[in-house]
């Protein structure tokens, strides 16, 4: 590991900023984006960062970066620094929450609303008692132009189809398996791509669609197709059903993990091949980026699902629960 620099080493302002996002990110191209620089320059900032704190910030880890352990110790110390020096700068007066009635309308997928909508109400409600929060479902309207118009304050999900002046934050990466039925036939045979395909599959789209990631690896990879015999629009439209069919229902673990499965009678398996996993984040327009209210809505979003995800993550599986 670099020697740290002096302890007496001065930097700016800017360079934490740089600092915090990267490791919000975990990605120089994404904390390229957000920041709007090039990635040629936000590698330059990662390298001076790495100098400054004689620590590489982010490593690789498969085929994606991580925060190293230092990066991840001091990142809400970081993130406090930057957010109180904005402060500094663009509130006019103190923002007292308190005297405020704000209602923020947040699009969002079922599987957000489920597992954060109410630890997100009551962490606003705690510093602003006056506020709501209304979650309207994902539409046919790209996300862009909700937030251009103002119809939306906040969009939290996965989609990329987002214009390019739109800002954006990295909440959490989740990944699929597979649920079915509890004694499931194909535990006998063995999970593999080819008994894959041997049963019917739901699909999880709000458009419609049939096919996704899971169809483009099995095609490519193993010249196998999935039959698809049921579309839902969202990902608890089957779960109290399951039990009663040998369908296979892929979901991201994060709603399998928050799932009593032995109670509802359901199992859930890892797929026999990698896939990739999918990035949910936070979108906002830059009309809203300096607003003390609205900065105070995104950061609160962003620590409650860290918050909740590592609470989770570090609970006794439910996978066997009596």
């Amino acid at each position: 590991m670099a020697k740290r620099a002096d302890s007496h080493r001065r930097y700016d302002l800017d360079l934490l900023r740089y600092l915090q996002v990267l490791v919000e990110e975990e990605s120089v191209s994404q904390a390229a984006r957000r920041l709007k620089v090039s990635d040629a320059a936000m590698s330059r900032h990662l390298a001076t960062l790495r100098t400054v704190f004689g620590d590489p910030i982010l490593v690789l880890s498969g085929r994606r970066m991580m925060a190293t352990a230092f990066a991840s110790r001091i990142r809400d110390r970081v993130q406090n620094i930057v957010r109180e020096a904005d402060a500094l700068v663009n509130d006019s007066e103190t923002l007292n929450l308190r005297h405020l009635s704000p209602r923020f309308t947040i699009r969002a997928n079922d599987l957000v609303v489920s597992a954060f909508g109410h630890v997100i109400l009551m962490a606003l409600k705690q510093e602003c008692p006056n506020c709501s929060v209304v979650f309207a479902p994902e539409t046919e309207e790209p996300a862009s132009e909700a937030l251009r118009s103002s119809q939306i304050d906040l969009y939290v999900g996965a989609t990329d189809d987002l214009r390019p002046e739109i800002m954006r934050q990295t909440l959490f990466l989740t990944s699929f398996r597979a649920m079915v039925r509890e004694g499931h036939p194909i535990f006998a045979q063995g999970i593999t791509p080819q008994t894959l395909v041997e049963y019917d599959h739901i699909s999880v789209s709000r458009k419609g669609r049939l096919y996704g990631p899971i169809d483009t690896v099995l095609q490519e990879r193993y010249g196998l197709t999935r039959p698809i015999a049921m579309v839902v629009p969202t990902y608890h439209s089957m779960i109290e059903t399951m039990r009663e069919t040998d369908m296979i229902l892929p979901l991201p673990d994060i709603v399998i993990d928050r799932l009593p499965l032995s109670k509802i009678q359901l199992e859930a398996f890892d797929f026999p091949f990698d896939l990739p996993p999918v990035t949910s984040f936070q979108a906002w327009h830059p009309r809203v980026d300096s607003d003390g209210v609205h900065r105070w809505l995104r950061d609160t979003v962003f620590q409650v699902i860290r918050r909740e995800l590592v609470r989770f993550r570090s609970a006794p599986s439910r996978l066997s629960e009596p």
